[in-house]
């Protein structure tokens, strides 16, 4: 690895979760650590569930249905979870443990805070 990837991996963004990426068994498979985060929300957004189908992710989230994401047309809805800041590698790993349901975007949060969020595809 070159020096300036090596430096562009330790690049600090926010992800914002409000699902299975809170759970310590989903952060220390794809992070190898705990991470710590602060209560946050998105602003505008609705919660539903969708049936997730790769037994990996199964396998390490221990559950087949998770918390999905959309934008909605009531700005007093909101999603609550927490943001947490992680390098842009454990940003890549975070892509490689959501399944294809999933798409990340910017959000702005409650806080004025700019995070990655994954949302419905």
């Amino acid at each position: 690895m070159g020096y300036v990837t090596a430096m562009a991996d330790q690049r600090t963004v926010l992800l914002f979760s409000y699902g299975t990426l809170q759970l310590d068994e989903v952060q220390l498979s794809s992070f190898g650590r705990l991470l710590e985060g602060q209560a946050d929300a998105m602003v505008g957004y609705r919660q539903s569930l969708i049936e997730i189908t790769d037994p990996d992710v199964i396998r390490t989230s221990g559950k087949r249905f998770h918390p999905i994401v959309e934008a909605s047309d009531n700005p007093g809805d909101e999603v609550k979870g927490r943001v947490f800041r992680i390098t842009d590698a454990e940003l890549k790993a975070a892509d490689e443990y959501e399944v294809s349901d999933y798409k990340r975007i910017e959000v702005l949060l409650r806080s004025g805070s700019v995070a990655w969020v994954y949302v419905r595809a």
